[in-house]
């Protein structure tokens, strides 16, 4: 017997060779069952002392390549947003204002028509907290967070964070001071009180959650938006305040002002560029102001407050109202005057004074232009304020200079006229039209569907519809002067906002209307997901109407949201099911829906083959009491989303979405090959669906 022979016996003998490939066996199946369980995003905590009783939260997450998960600050109606729980703040800390996000990135989505704001390989959340009870061990929080890619999953972490013993002891220490209760009798903030005793902190104190992988280095401050978009915006409505009747007739007075005046046509020149500068820098400090007094991202977290957009609605109609000639908007005149009298004394001060007269006496006609700039740019937090000011001001004050530097062009100059206050009413109807963007985020956040899809359009439509009558002179306003023709540039307008509005028609009736998707309410924010006067058409499967839990789905697909009422259906009709676990947040699983569900050759498949039963992981409803439950792992099972989820993991071992199943009526899977599929083209889908119902003839 060789060696190798006799190796084999020993194992026999003492059966340990079944023993070790059955445990082989068994790590290899158990691994590959949970191989598709995705962790995408790996989070690190800590606590950082910062002065007194005060303490910084600090959260790390480092995300997988190509895997972005969205933030706090995604509007409603898009994407989930990061969610975060403090769970035993009661009676233990106060929260420091909102958490503070690191570097993230904005695009807009067509398919929910909102502004994505979302992380990229990094996610970095600080949140400061002042802690009331000395005695408090731990800081308990909760992350519920969606992260896609080609799929969405809906995650949560929970986070136990440590407070070090030395950061307790400091804590009752300030606490218990013999200074308090003097301090207390004094009437003074017990606040105060703590910086006096404690002073600022010394080191910092910090400790790890040691449940992830490594720390994520702090990502440099967020730019929510493109700044050079804002810039070119903002440029272009500087260009168009510049053409209203309260600016454009400086122009000539202004340049003039300063070419005669000036001992030579040097100084004139640097008269005027200073006169230009000083214009740019009154604004850029109006923006500076704006950014400090909110904060660089206070503004992008009020942009989906319901009162925010309530209270910029009614101040954009005011706006408009102001510019169709119903009244004028100004600042005191004394205002004025004593800047006029400053710019009487000359040199770089008078110049300084002159701009901000330009400033205080434009205002009827610039002020709502910039209070909307304002609004627009702010919201998205950081400097854009600042760069939207910039770009402004630089369209209202490149005119002095270049005309200063060239006095000759003025010659060229449009007289002034009743042009000037038709630009103003042009831009009185665009404020009117945008006033209405900031009600249908208030609806959309309150979900009172009181402005949805149809109705927005139409609103549109009529104001757009009046703009092409005022420019035809169909319609005259209070300032209008008397119009005997109509220019050829006012007729090319004119055109150009009735084509415009025969665009927007369509949309009444579910067009997608791209050119404006990003200022209507979502398609499936509406009276119908067929449009106006739209209908679905019959659908297979009883005359007398829809089965009890159905309703009709995107293109009029029957579909089930419960998988008890659909089963049941199925075993009726004899037909395989279909199942769809997607989320009302999952961009890919609308893409999916919009794209590959309404293939010719897919659709009747999905109509009269199969029964549809889609599951929303993401449903916030919570279960009754007596069915919620926690499951083996700890997690608790509340929601109607949380308990889809579980099905999802329990059964299919993954939790993406989409996530496509056929099954028989005893919940057998019918593919062998390819059990489950996702986010696909319509041919693979095809392929997949034909074999799964082929499978169960």
């Amino acid at each position: 017997m060789n060696s190798n022979q006799s190796y084999q016996t020993i194992i026999s003998k003492n059966g340990w060779h079944k023993t070790i490939v059955f445990l082989l066996f068994f790590i290899f199946a158990f691994a590959k069952g949970n191989a598709q369980i995705l962790e995408p995003v790996k989070w690190t905590a800590k606590i950082e002392k910062k002065s007194g009783s005060n303490a910084v939260l600090i959260f790390d997450g480092v995300i997988e390549k190509e895997w972005h998960m969205y933030s706090q600050f995604t509007p409603d109606g898009g994407p989930l947003p990061l969610e975060i729980a403090f769970k035993n703040q009661k009676g233990n800390y106060t929260l420091v204002g909102k958490a503070k996000e690191g570097k993230t990135k904005t695009a807009f989505n067509d398919i929910f028509g909102v502004n994505e704001t979302f992380f990229e390989g990094k996610a970095h959340i600080e949140q400061e907290i002042t802690i009331t009870n000395p005695d408090l061990k731990t800081v308990d929080v909760d992350f519920d967070f969606q992260v896609c890619k080609e799929v969405c999953i809906n995650s949560s972490k929970k986070f136990s964070i440590v407070i070090p013993a030395s950061f307790k002891m400091e804590a009752v220490a300030t606490v218990s001071e013999s200074k308090l209760d003097e301090t207390k009798n004094a009437g003074l903030a017990v606040d105060t009180l703590t910086k006096e005793v404690v002073g600022p902190a010394t080191e910092n104190v910090k400790t790890e959650v040691t449940s992830t992988t490594e720390k994520a280095e702090m990502p440099a401050p967020a730019s929510k938006r493109s700044l050079w978009s804002i810039f070119f915006i903002a440029f272009l409505s500087g260009f168009a305040a510049l053409l209203t009747p309260c600016v454009f007739p400086m122009i000539p007075m202004t340049v003039s002002f300063f070419t005669k005046q000036s001992k030579s046509r040097a100084k004139g020149i640097r008269n005027a560029i200073i006169y230009g500068v000083s214009i740019i820098a009154i604004y850029v400090i109006l923006g500076l102001i704006v950014t400090k007094i909110f904060g660089a991202d206070a503004l992008n977290a009020l942009s989906t407050d319901v009162w925010f957009n309530l209270i910029f609605f009614v101040i954009l109609i005011v706006f408009a109202t102001s510019f169709l000639g119903a009244f004028e908007i100004m600042l005191p005149n004394s205002w004025a005057n004593k800047a006029d009298q400053q710019a009487d004394r000359g040199g770089l001060i008078g110049i300084l004074f002159m701009a901000l007269a330009l400033a205080i006496v434009s205002f009827s006609c610039t002020g709502p232009i910039v209070g909307t700039l304002l609004v627009e740019a702010a919201s998205n937090g950081g400097i854009a304020p600042i760069v939207g000011m910039l770009g402004f001001s630089l369209a209202l004050a490149l005119p002095f200079m270049l005309f200063a530097m060239f006095p000759g062009w003025l010659n060229s100059l449009p007289k002034s006229g009743g042009w000037l206050n038709t630009v103003k009413v042009v831009l009185g109807f665009l404020e009117l039209a945008l006033a209405f963007k900031f009600l249908s985020n208030a609806d959309l956040v309150l979900q009172l569907h009181f402005l949805e899809r149809e109705v927005f359009i139409a609103i549109w439509i009529a104001i757009f519809g009046a703009l092409t009558l005022y420019l035809f002179g169909k319609i005259t306003l209070p300032h209008d002067s008397p119009l005997q023709h109509i220019s050829v540039g006012r007729l090319y307008l004119g055109l150009l906002t009735l084509v415009f509005t025969f665009y927007l028609i369509p949309g009444l009736w579910g067009a997608p209307l791209k050119l404006i998707s990003a200022f209507p309410p979502p398609p499936q924010y509406s009276e119908s997901p067929f449009g106006v006067g739209g209908s679905a058409g019959s659908n297979a499967g009883s005359e007398e109407g829809l089965p009890e839990g159905a309703e009709l789905g995107p293109h009029g697909i029957m579909v089930f949201h419960d998988y008890e009422d659909g089963l049941a259906f199925a075993k009726l009709v004899n037909k395989p099911i279909m199942l769809d676990f997607t989320g009302y947040a999952c961009v890919n699983c609308r893409k999916m829906e919009n794209n590959v569900w309404s293939d010719e050759r897919i659709l009747p498949i999905l109509k009269n083959d199969v029964v549809l039963i889609s599951l929303y992981v993401d449903d916030k409803r919570e279960l009754p009491k007596e069915e919620q439950f926690t499951t083996a792992s700890g997690d608790e099972i509340i929601t109607v989303g949380d308990k889809w989820t579980d099905f999802m993991i329990s059964k299919y071992k993954t939790n993406t979405q989409p996530l496509y199943i056929i099954t028989d009526l005893n919940g057998k899977n019918l593919h062998n090959d390819k059990p489950t599929i996702s986010y696909v083209g319509a041919d693979e889908y095809l392929n997949w669906l034909k074999g799964g119902i082929a499978n169960f003839k």
